[in-house]
C-alpha cells in the first residue's frame, strides 16, 4: 500500500513563530521532497477566563495566513500552499478571491485554498457575521468567488453578496484554484463532498476522523481527503509528549490513514512546540524512513 503523501505545517504560532524559522522549515521541506506547506488561522484569542480550555487554542498571536504563503512563495519553487484552513466568510469574496489568485500568480500556480465557515463566536462578533445562516452564506461566497476566477465579464447577485457587472483578476494561473473544505460536523462534510474539489479534516483521534471520512463519502465525495494532524500515535500513547517521535510511530499512521483513504496528511510539529531545527531533524528521519517503504 502506498503512503499517502505528506506535507509540513508552518511555524506561524508559538514560542517559536517568526520569519526565519519559517525559512528553516519551508527549506528543508522543499529540500526533503514533501508536498505541501500549510497555515493555520486564528484571527483572535478571546480572553474570557476558560477560553483556552473551552477552545483548546495556543496562548501566542498567531500569523495573517496569505502573507504568510507570500513569504513562503518566494522562498520555496516546487511545493503546494495550502491555506488550512482559512475562514472564507471574514473577508468579501471578491477580496479573498483576488488576494487567492495573486498569491497563485507569484507562486506561479500552487495555491491550493483550504477554507472553513469559521466558529469562534468572538471572532463571528469581531467581523459582523452573523452566527446564523452561516452555511448557506459561505455556499454564496464560494460561487462568488469562483466567479471572480471565471471568464470575464465577472457578475453576481445574490441575498449576500453583489458584484457588479465588471473585469475581476488576476485570473488563477491554471484556469482554477482547487478548494478543499473543512469541517467537523456532518453538515459541513456533505457541504464538501458536493460543492469542494476535496476535503481537509483535523485529526483529534482515528474513530473520530474514520467517521467524519465515511460521511464524505457517504455524501458522494470522490476529491481529495487531506488530513492536519500533530504526531497522532505519539499524543495518544503519552500523558506528556516526547521531545522526537520515532519514524515507526509516524509510518504506522501514515499507513493507517492510507488504509482509511486519506490522500494527504499535514504534519504538524509546531502543535507540540517543537523548535524549528529540531523539526527539520524529525522531517528528515521521516523522509528517509519513507523512502524506505515499498511503493
Amino acid at each position: 500500500m502506498s503512503l499517502p503523501r505528506v506535507g509540513v505545517g508552518l511555524p506561524m504560532v508559538g514560542p517559536y513563530m517568526g520569519p526565519d524559522a519559517i525559512v528553516t522549515v519551508i527549506t528543508a521541506a522543499e529540500r526533503l521532497g514533501y508536498a505541501s506547506v500549510s497555515s493555520c488561522d486564528r484571527l483572535m484569542l478571546p480572553l474570557a477566563s476558560d477560553w483556552g480550555n473551552v477552545y483548546g487554542l495556543p496562548d501566542s498571536p498567531i500569523y495573517d495566513v496569505l502573507e504568510t504563503l507570500t513569504w513562503v512563495a518566494a522562498h520555496t519553487e516546487r511545493v503546494k500552499l495550502i491555506t488550512g484552513t482559512l475562514s472564507a466568510l471574514f473577508q468579501p469574496p471578491i477580496v479573498l478571491a483576488r488576494r487567492l489568485a495573486t498569491l497563485d500568480h507569484l507562486s506561479k500556480g500552487r495555491m491550493v485554498a483550504g477554507i472553513a465557515l469559521g466558529w469562534m463566536p468572538e471572532e463571528l462578533t469581531s467581523v459582523s457575521v452573523p452566527a446564523g445562516g452561516r452555511g448557506a452564506r459561505f455556499e454564496e461566497h464560494l460561487a462568488a468567488m469562483r466567479a471572480c476566477w471565471g471568464p470575464d465579464p465577472v457578475e453576481h447577485h445574490g441575498p449576500h453578496y453583489t458584484i457588479p457587472r465588471s473585469k475581476v483578476g488576476p485570473k488563477p494561473v491554471n484556469g482554477r484554484i482547487p478548494v478543499l473544505i473543512g469541517g467537523v460536523t456532518q453538515p459541513a462534510i456533505a457541504r464538501a463532498a458536493r460543492l469542494g474539489d476535496g476535503v481537509i479534516l483535523a485529526c483529534r483521534d482515528w474513530p473520530s476522523t474514520e467517521e467524519q471520512i465515511g460521511w464524505y463519502k457517504q455524501a458522494g465525495g470522490a476529491g481529495p481527503i487531506v488530513l492536519k494532524a500533530g504526531p497522532m500515535l505519539a499524543d495518544q500513547q503519552h500523558a506528556e509528549p516526547p521531545t522526537a517521535w520515532t519514524p515507526p510511530y509516524v509510518l504506522g499512521d501514515l499507513e493507517h490513514a492510507a488504509a482509511v483513504g486519506v490522500d494527504e496528511v499535514i504534519w504538524d510539529l509546531n502543535i507540540v512546540g517543537m523548535p524549528p531545527e529540531q523539526q527539520v531533524e524529525e522531517l528528515a528521519r521521516l523522509a528517509e524512513a519513507m523512502l524506505k517503504v515499498p511503493a
